[in-house]
This record gives C-alpha cells, structure tokens and sequence, in this order.
C-alpha cells in the first residue's frame, strides 16, 4: 500500500493505492506555502486519513529535481524550493519518499494506464499554464532520478514568423528567464498573449478556444498562428525521442478540436510519417474522474519502485 501527493501552488491533493486500478482519493488541502513544519503536517495528516501504514510515499510537484543534487527547484512553493525534498520528508515521516515532477508524472500515468499504453515510447506534453512534457521508455521514467528530459517548452526556438500569411512573431520573455520559449507562445498564457498581439483583445484562453470552436474569424487566426509555432518543436520532440504516441495533459488539452488540429501539423512534420493520431488527449481522467493524472502517475512510480 502506497501514498501519494499532487502538490500544487494552491493545494495538495492526496490519494491511497494498492494497485494501479485501486486509486482512492484523499481530502484536498490548501498548501502551505511559507512553513515547512506545517507543510510536513498536512501530508501526515492525510497519511492518517489513508488509514494505512504505506510502504513508502510518492509526490508529484510542480518543479524540477536536480538529477546532481537531488534539491527540489519549486519557485511556486518556497518552503519546499531549494530542499533535498525526499531526505527531508523521510527524516520527519519515517518512511521512503519519491518526488517527481508532475508533467513526467502524468507521462508515466498515461504511458500505464492511459493513452500510451501498449508504446515503448511515449512523450506526455503538457498544454496548461505551461509548455511541458515528460518522456517514459519500457515503462520507465527517464527522468527517474530527477531531470530535465522532456522539457521541450523552454529553449529559445519559437519561430520568429509564424501562419499564413506569415506574421512576425516577438521572442517573448518566458518565466524560465529566457525569450523565445515555446512556453511563452504554446501555453494557455501564450494563446492569450498572441491573441492580444494580433487583435488587441485580452480574452481568456478559453473564450479564444470557445470563439474558434463557434466559427470566429479572429479566434481563428490565433489558433492557426499557435498550431504553427508548437508543432515544429513538438516534432522535433518526437523525432529525438521515438515517441510513438503524444498523450497532451493540461487545460488546453479539453479542446479535442485543438489537439486535432496540432495532432495534423505536427504529423506532417516528422521525419517518420504516421498514418493515424500521433498527438491525442490524454485518457486518464476519463479513466479516473476527479483524480489528478500526476496522482495517478506518483501512484505508479511508487508502486513499481520495490523494496527499499
């Protein structure tokens, strides 16, 4: 029996599992942002709620492990940035603590139980709040260890000219420091961002999606200028990694109608041609309603982790 955490800027999200088809959610928690000790509470007051003694628990974070140092880099949650975050928790909870990233957690959910099962290759690409993604091969985290493989939205390599006609394209500043992310243009801030530039209106990203999907021309434009700009990169993705398949998490991701449309130009654009959908929604949380796909996925780092 394991336990594990989505740890998210606004709350942590808890569930108990003993196998990957026995997934129950726990209660969802506000997260403590600025205390440690009280951070450390909350996730052993769920261990309680489990009503369990776990083998060992697994968290899902929205940050980066150093694959040199093992210290957490998680900007959005400063008391837990900057820790060798499974040392510390073992110390405090008494048991072994896996940390992964969350995009790489949903990859492995999706390449378990979801949309990438039956591939030796999959890349889980995340379409939120930002550009992310994760790589899992033979069922395996790459970035089991910590890591940065997978993260394809940052980088300065957004097309500095993008739709048809071609419009230019500014190197955006991106929240990773650098400019010309994908991340800056691909994300759910990104699409606003682009719509704003061409048509000065702020909209929400899914008001620019809803508008498209109802016929509107300026809408349109907008996709049809970030289709552009994401697929390149997400096939050159594909193409280093081998993906087979590409299941998309994130907000953005509802819009079948939008991850068809990237699912086109990005096929068209790899060096290996597929005759079927390579980029598709992820299927988790159909599969789990109203569990987090980065739960699913630490359930099912911890649960194939073995004896420590």
């Amino acid at each position: 029996m394991i336990v594990c955490f989505d740890i998210g800027g606004s709350a942590i999200r808890g569930a108990v599992a003993a196998s990957p088809e026995e997934i129950r959610p726990l209660s969802r928690r506000p997260t403590p942002l600025h205390d440690f000790e009280a951070f450390v509470g909350v996730l052993a007051d769920l261990i309680a709620e489990s009503g369990t003694q776990p083998e060992r628990i697994a968290l899902s974070i929205a940050g980066v492990v150093d694959p040199d140092s093992q210290a957490g880099k998680v900007a959005n949650i400063p008391c837990i940035d900057g820790r060798i975050l499974s040392a510390d928790l073992q110390a405090r909870l008494g048991m072994p603590v896996l940390v992964a990233n969350d995009a790489d957690c949903f990859a492995l959910a999706e390449a378990g139980i979801g949309a990438g099962r039956g591939h030796r290759i999959v890349f889980g690409a995340i379409f939120g709040s930002g550009v992310g993604g994760g790589v899992v091969v033979n069922g395996r985290l790459i970035n089991e260890a910590g890591g940065f493989a997978g993260e394809w939205g940052h980088g300065p390599v957004a097309a500095a000219f993008a739709g048809d006609p071609p419009v230019a394209i500014p190197a955006f500043a991106c929240g990773c420091g650098q400019k010309g992310c994908i991340d800056a243009v691909g994300s759910a801030r990104g699409m606003e961002r682009l719509h704003e530039m061409l048509h000065g209106q702020r909209l929400e990203s899914r008001a620019i999606t809803q508008a498209w999907e109802a016929g509107d021309e300026k809408a349109a434009r907008t996709i049809e200028i970030l289709v552009d700009l994401v697929a390149s990169p997400l096939a050159l993705a594909i193409n280093i990694t081998g993906a087979t398949i590409v299941p998309t998490g994130g907000g953005l991701s509802s819009s079948a109608r939008l991850m068809a449309a990237i699912d086109v130009a990005t096929r068209a654009r790899t060096l290996r041609r597929f005759d079927r959908p390579l980029v598709v929604q992820g299927l988790c949380p159909t599969l789990y309603p109203g569990i987090e796909p980065g739960l699913i996925g630490a359930a099912l780092l911890a649960l194939g982790a073995g004896p420590q």
